[in-house]
């Protein structure tokens, strides 16, 4: 079967998603194995945003020199190993080696990958960006839906992850190997690109709305499991839907998105999308029952779908200095949130409750609804 770039592209965001979310789906378990606390497994896992940091800091010009198809490889094979490994580690200390290297690997491929469909966008005119970050919220609600019968059948944590790691490999070596680079546009990069990516003024407030939405996605991937857990008590299989149905949702509405960014304009689907996520966040804080918090954890996953995407293809297309660095900028301030969510909201949950934790998220929820004119009116096709 032959794919076009694109489609490599969807399916590189879903087998990352794929490795990843195995090993978020089990942080009960993780947890549960390590014999830590809730602050002690967010220290743990704060790791992964250190080692982000860094790649989406320094790793712009060893991307350009190593090329799509070797990044691509490095990355995906590389995180979904790191991600089997964790569990076998002795001790907290062990995993969290591990889960930087995994930082590092996941930062550089999250330049890789967006900067590559920008190119693709600007040469084809059409927009990818929404369905490809789709084709990751696709991977996290397979592998969470899977994840709930395989936790409630009594499967291992290290069988699980690892069970994932192969599907990865079997899977990505087709994939990766027909991955041809896409040149860039005539006068579309910069003349040089820095070596440190670092954002600008003028990027500042695409980093806010970002930083929005992946502070909601973490919040939904990593801890939705464990709120249903202390908060209901309830069995694996329904602790697991509150994954199961962020992930559904986000996925749902971003494979959708495109075409309705194209009618109404960015600015407008963005603004609709954060009111949701701030309803989704009001009723897991405020739920009297499993079915409320459901549904929350379901808005929320759809509020916080299409945000990030936008505010990529918005950094991807300035002009002021090169898009692998105004991506890796918008990277290096947002795409570490989504790992330091889980340390974040660790700690509140250690100290005021579970509850509250998913309450810190709405005033930055709220503050990136006045950054959304940054986006533009309408999506560049």
């Amino acid at each position: 079967m032959r794919l076009a770039q694109h489609q490599r592209l969807y399916l590189c965001f879903f087998l990352f998603a794929v490795s990843l979310g195995a090993l978020l789906a089990r942080m009960p378990d993780l947890q549960t194995a390590l014999g830590v606390t809730k602050s002690e497994l967010g220290l743990t896992l704060i790791g992964m945003a250190i080692g982000a940091l860094i790649a989406l800091t320094v790793s712009s010009p060893l991307i350009e020199r190593l090329g799509l198809r070797v990044t691509a490889s490095i990355t995906i094979l590389g995180t979904a190993a790191c991600y089997a490994l964790a569990p076998w580690m002795p001790n907290a200390p062990m995993v969290f080696v591990v889960l930087f290297m995994a930082g590092l690997l996941a930062g550089a491929l999250e330049i890789n990958l967006n900067v590559e469909l920008g190119r693709i966008e600007t040469a084809t005119g059409r927009a990818v960006m929404n369905r490809a970050h789709g084709f990751w919220s696709l991977g996290f609600f397979v592998t969470a839906l899977l994840a709930s019968f395989i936790r409630q059948a009594g499967v291992s944590i290290e069988a699980h992850t690892g069970g994932a790691f192969v599907l990865v490999l079997l899977v990505g070596l087709i994939v990766l190997s027909g991955l041809r680079p896409t040149p860039a546009a005539p006068g579309s990069e910069a003349p040089k690109a820095e070596a440190f990516a670092f954002p600008t003024l003028g990027l500042l407030p695409l980093c806010l709305i970002g930083i929005a939405a992946f502070l909601v996605e973490g919040a939904g991937i990593d801890w939705s499991a464990i709120y249903m857990r202390d908060v209901y008590q309830s069995a694996p299989f329904i602790g697991g839907l509150g994954l199961t149905l962020f992930t559904f949702f986000m996925a749902l509405v971003r494979l959708f998105a495109d075409p309705i960014v194209d009618r109404y304009g960015s600015r407008a689907v963005a603004f609709v999308l954060l009111l949701l996520s701030c309803a989704g966040i009001a009723a897991v804080w405020l739920s009297l029952h499993p079915a409320m918090a459901l549904t929350g954890f379901a808005m929320m996953g759809a509020g916080c779908s299409a945000v990030y995407p936008l505010a990529v293809s918005a950094a991807a297309q300035r002009t002021d200095r090169a898009a692998h660095i105004n991506v890796a900028a918008l990277g290096q301030v947002t795409f570490i949130i989504f790992f330091l969510a889980p340390p974040l909201l660790g700690f509140v949950a250690e100290q005021a409750g579970i509850r509250t934790a998913y309450l810190i998220c709405l005033p930055l929820v709220v503050a990136a609804l006045f950054c959304v004119p940054a986006l533009g009116g309408r999506a560049s096709r």
